[in-house]
């Protein structure tokens, strides 16, 4: 679930990718860069998808936000949105990676389950 090594080590990169492609597009956008609170929320985001915090939900709102962007937003129809969405989609999918505060706060956990002993066999 949270590989090591060379795995690992790019699934920090892409982490780090999305994050800061989604702040730039936030950052573009002129709603965001207008309110303040909209921009500091786009920077938080950033930085938790950056370490990895909550990385499959936050790699989902930037794959939305990089989509609403392609189709709605001040640049519509620019393909260039179809690689962040592909990447964020890619990070949802594939998860934090070790090298993640993901992997520290919810670590690496063996569920045993033994097989239930059918009362028809004695």
């Amino acid at each position: 679930m949270f590989p090591h090594g060379g795995p690992g080590v790019a699934l920090l990169l892409l982490r780090i990718s999305v994050g800061g492609v989604f702040f730039l597009i936030a950052a573009h956008s002129s709603l965001v860069s207008s309110t303040h609170l909209l921009f500091g929320g786009a920077l938080l985001i950033a930085i938790l998808l950056s370490i990895g915090v909550f990385t499959p939900v936050l790699s989902v709102v930037a794959c939305t936000s990089a989509l609403m962007n392609l189709l709605i937003g001040p640049d519509a129809g620019k393909l260039l949105y179809l690689f962040a969405i592909l990447d964020a989609a890619a990070l949802a999918l594939l998860g934090p990676g070790a090298y993640s505060l993901d992997a520290r706060l919810f670590g690496l956990r063996v569920t045993v389950v033994r097989p239930r002993k059918d009362a028809s066999q004695p």
